[in-house]
């Protein structure tokens, strides 16, 4: 194993650094001019009018995929292969899924297949690529890991920053095959990259099946008969009939968010009720596995309050677009190319934060946490969606409105941004038992797919005649008010997880120094 020296940063980040870069970019290059493929090309079949909304449901439900399975490369890593070989290997099936995406530009059932092996491999290593490096630290350096995640995040973002520059303008001049193959070749370089360096890294065997972990722990705590009953049980089985529920309206809401559903409504509701029988998993597993849970618990009660953060991000590359496409612009430029402004933003605001204003505020007084930026930058994302819907409301009374307007939304979002997402993988890495790291980054990265989910249910509760009827007697548009619940939505998630953070203790998960 390669040593890390008090200090000093570990020789391997490098080689994750440009793997990554390359990586996002080519992530970014074919989800950025996704949306317009579909409006432009693919979809072309569907229905003017209904061709919008076909598009933001497959665009969301492809980044639902993307951020479900973490889940599964979580696993892999934590029982039987490692990060490192995981991470590898689906990154492979990744470069599969980018040249079915070139090839297939004119076959729905090859493009989708495309997209889906891009959701399996981006989405199982997602969580590992950040969990491994974070394995490059041990306790004697960890004051260094901070600064790594955010040139980590930085790295995304200026991978992000050129594919959204360049990716809609090779779509434009010289078609899909170009566009979603070049993506592709930078993938295999990331893939090169990471596997350059491995003699290097810290390797961290998968952890053996844990008999006191934490699903062993849920199942004793929710089986295991007591004098006081069994309501928690009896709170999992209503959350697994819900779930039966969802899955029986498959027609009405779509595969993806059926499915997505009933897994969210069985983990809500088997975790509360495990939660009201955990005591009883004691005797079994003892009191380190059980206060282990319990902890884990508190963390997903946090990761459940980001999602609503979610919703309101991934949107930019949907209903931002669209409302990018009705609005006044150079003829040279394509609406597509405006996000580029949010990872240029992050490049800005990372060092900005880090050296100007995070030591101002300390200054001043102000003790900043990990939390209180994170339940700040919910709060922003929010306000973006107010200025965005404002904007909605000039253009819905037909007022010609520049695409310039959408930069201080940018702005505000990305504030949000910097402050949930780059301080989030820091925080999910150092409060998760080693044993569980992937996993809980997988939790972490699934409440992304949970925030796209709301999206997809807010999309399908609008399609329903009597509630666009009532919207309509509001006076806005269906676009206009879908904005204002977003954000509202935003703000009243910020306001609960400030509250629930105030109780929240932190963990320190870091590995021993190896110097001892």
């Amino acid at each position: 194993m390669a040593k890390s020296n008090t200090g000093q940063w570990p020789r391997q980040i490098p080689y994750i650094i440009a793997s990554e870069a390359c990586e996002r970019f080519s992530f970014y290059g074919m989800r950025n001019i996704l949306t317009p493929f579909l409006m432009t090309a693919l979809l072309l079949s569907v229905p003017e009018h209904l061709r919008a909304g076909e598009a933001k449901d497959v665009f969301h439900s492809f980044v639902i995929g993307v951020y479900f399975f973490p889940l599964l490369g979580g696993w892999l890593a934590d029982r039987f292969f490692g990060k490192y070989h995981t991470i590898l290997w689906l990154s492979l099936l990744y470069c599969v899924g980018h040249a079915f995406l070139a090839v297939f530009e004119d076959s729905k059932t090859g493009f989708y297949t495309g997209l889906f092996l891009i959701a399996l491999g981006s989405g199982g290593i997602k969580p590992l690529v950040s969990s491994f490096m974070g394995d490059q630290f041990d306790k004697s350096n960890k004051s260094l890991a901070q600064k790594a995640f955010d040139m980590f995040y930085f790295t995304i973002n200026f991978g992000s920053f050129f594919a959204s520059l360049t990716m809609p303008l090779l779509l434009k001049h010289f078609g899909p095959a170009v566009a979603f193959g070049i993506p592709g070749i930078l993938m295999f370089i990331a893939t090169v990259f990471f596997w350059a360096g491995r003699h290097r890294y810290v390797h961290m065997p998968a952890e053996p099946k844990d008999p006191n972990g934490f699903l062993p722990v849920l199942k004793t705590a929710l089986l295991t008969p007591a004098a006081e009953g069994r309501s928690g049980l009896f709170i999992a089985a209503i959350g697994c009939v819900l779930a039966l529920v969802a899955l029986g309206n498959m027609p009405t809401l779509g595969l993806v968010t059926a499915l997505c559903l009933a897994l969210v409504l069985v983990m809500g509701f088997v975790g509360v009720g495990a939660s009201m029988q955990l005591e009883r998993a004691r005797r079994t597993h003892g009191d380190e596995a059980v206060e282990g849970v319990r902890s884990v618990m508190r963390i997903l009660v946090l990761f459940a309050l980001v999602t609503p953060f979610w919703s309101l991000f991934d949107q930019k590359a949907s209903t931002w677009i669209l409302q990018a496409n009705e609005m006044t612009k150079p003829e040279w430029f394509e609406p597509a190319m405006m996000q580029a402004l949010n990872p240029l933003l992050v490049m800005l605001l990372i060092p900005f934060n880090n050296f100007v204003l995070y030591p101002a505020l300390e200054r001043g007084g102000v003790k900043l946490t990990a939390l209180r930026k994170m339940a700040a930058g919910i709060a922003f994302s929010g306000l973006s969606w107010i200025v965005i819907g404002s904007i909605q409301l000039v253009m819905d009374g037909g007022s010609a409105v520049s695409i310039m307007w959408q930069i201080l939304p940018y702005a505000l979002l990305t504030f949000g941004e910097v402050l949930v997402s780059a301080t989030g993988l820091e925080f999910a890495y150092s409060q998760a038992p080693r044993a569980m790291k992937g996993t809980i980054m997988s939790f972490w990265t699934l409440s992304v797919t949970v925030g796209n989910l709301w999206v997809l249910l807010a999309n399908a509760s609008v399609k329903s005649e009597g509630f666009s009827s009532w919207i309509a007697g509001t006076g806005m548009s269906v676009t206009a008010f879908q904005m204002f619940f977003f954000a509202g939505f935003a703000l009243l998630a910020a306001a609960i997880f400030a509250l629930y953070a105030r109780s929240y203790t932190m963990q320190d998960h870091y590995r021993a120094s190896e110097n001892g």
